[in-house]
């Protein structure tokens, strides 16, 4: 009997806060065991800028995803966004001393220490380092130079770098929530992994994401991360722009937007009008669902327009760089009403929804398979790739477990948001199977060298930021 991998993943947004508790069921599937949301508090554009209420939001979730799933979590995934990550793409090359020897993984990790050690700009560190294509003493479009012989090995990569300090601020407030931090993933990489299919990366691909507070890209061609930007707005300011221009409070606005807002003003006849109670006894306000979708399609053109020039950035009109499967829109904003279409009209590429329901199982409910959840799907298949225990499971003897609390202030408490550890009455069990030796041998082996890359350049930046948290103690 094999241990279960019990991954977890945390999306923190602008808007909300996910765990999400995952394995990987017998047919490869992604099996939700539990899920937990809170409002994000502290956190505007993908960047943390209230520490205590961003940790009280991390709990609540962490909480509601454990009673949930009935597992107790150790360790997450974390998924990093925000307007401070910038990507670059840079070449770079190694000498071989011996060329009659095979090229192996050291001389790809010897590249890639290479390019960690890139000057950035002040305050700025790499957070992936993503090699693309090799070039073997000339000889170019190399996808896996690992068992060739040759003297020079050149290769092209895409660099994702990002503020130190907004990224320390991320692992600061999981520390204070009494979990580890087992991973970094750019969050448009997460979300790619969860709704885009080999074939559409190989065509060529891309994936927007448009969420609360930032709409995140990914561009895939021949199956290889081309270009990734962070656009600085999202659903908050179509949010922000119907308060204003209705003069109504922000929850009615919200409310607005998802019940009737439409990216495409056409759809609405003149006499639509939806009635909103007023606030302490004051009259209702009646407003135009025809200006409602005025107002919301001149935001979305806006952002989209903003990503189109990224995708022209990338040089999509070069014939060799064509997207051939167009565009595929994710998070909560892609559930706007007739934004396919407008996507479409603006950009003149195929257009298509993204759901993360692909790899999850049968039996998934219909909440966890819309855009809204994609990056934290995506996030948990992450976590699976680590191959980390990041959950145990609990069970109940006797009576009811003694709370206590644990890693945060006594003002800070408030019972419903805190995580608990528990004592005599819980009991943690964990099955722990060894492998035979050889089975351990072959399944190391057998990864790629892109995982093998990805894996140890995460297991040293996770460490660093570890000893940066605790001498900072």
């Amino acid at each position: 009997m094999e241990k279960d991998n019990i991954a977890v993943g945390l999306d923190i947004g602008t808007t909300k806060i996910v765990a999400m508790i995952g394995k990987k069921n017998e047919y490869g599937k992604l099996e939700i065991l539990g899920i937990g949301k809170s409002k994000s508090l502290g956190v505007a554009r993908g960047v943390v800028n209230n520490i205590t209420q961003t940790i009280q939001s991390i709990q609540q979730a962490i909480l509601e995803a454990e009673n949930n799933s009935g597992y107790k979590i150790k360790d997450v995934v974390v998924g990093i966004a925000g307007q401070h990550i910038r990507s670059i793409q840079h070449t770079d090359y190694i000498s071989r001393n011996n060329p009659e020897e095979v090229i192996g993984e050291k001389d790809i990790q010897l590249l890639i220490d290479q390019v960690n050690k890139l000057a950035m700009l002040p305050g700025e560190e790499i957070i992936h380092v993503l090699p693309q294509e090799f070039k073997i003493d000339g000889q170019s479009e190399i996808k896996e130079p690992i068992g060739m012989y040759g003297g020079r090995l050149e290769s092209s990569f895409h660099v994702v770098v990002g503020q130190a300090s907004s990224i320390r601020n991320v692992g600061r407030c999981i520390q204070s929530s009494g979990i580890e931090l087992s991973g970094l993933t750019l969050e448009p990489l997460a979300s790619a992994d969860a709704v885009l299919s080999q074939e559409e990366k190989e065509a060529g691909v891309a994936l927007i994401d448009i969420g609360g507070g930032t709409t995140d890209l990914a561009i895939f061609k021949d199956g290889i991360i081309r270009h990734t930007a962070v656009i600085p707005f999202g659903g908050n300011v179509i949010t922000d722009d119907i308060k204003e221009g209705c003069s109504i409070i922000e929850k009615q606005a919200e409310l607005l937007k998802i019940k009737f807002g439409s990216a495409w003003p056409g759809e609405n006849k003149d006499n639509e009008i939806v009635s909103i109670p007023g606030l302490r006894g004051r009259e209702p306000k009646e407003i135009s669902l025809k200006n409602l979708s005025k107002i919301i399609h001149a935001r979305v053109v806006e952002i989209i327009e903003q990503v189109f020039a990224e995708i022209k950035a990338y040089g999509h009109e070069d014939p060799r760089k064509k997207l051939i499967a167009g565009i595929v829109l994710t998070g909560g904003g892609a559930q706007l009403k007739h934004i396919k279409q407008l996507v479409e009209y603006i950009t003149g590429m195929d257009t298509r929804i993204g759901y993360p329901n692909e790899h999850l199982a049968g039996n998934s409910s219909e909440e966890i398979s819309s855009p809204l959840f994609a990056t934290a799907v995506g996030l948990v298949m992450n976590s699976i790739e680590n191959s980390t225990q990041s959950a145990v499971r609990m069970e109940i003897v006797n009576e009811q477990p003694k709370v206590v609390y644990r890693n945060a202030p006594v003002q800070q408490q408030p019972p419903v948001q805190q995580r608990y550890e528990v004592e005599e009455n819980y009991v943690e069990r964990v099955e722990t199977i060894e492998e035979p030796r050889e089975t351990r041998t072959n399944k190391v082996e057998a990864e790629s060298t892109e995982t093998k890359i990805r894996r140890s350049f995460f297991d040293r930046y996770v460490d660093k930021i570890k000893d940066f948290l605790d001498n900072a103690e």
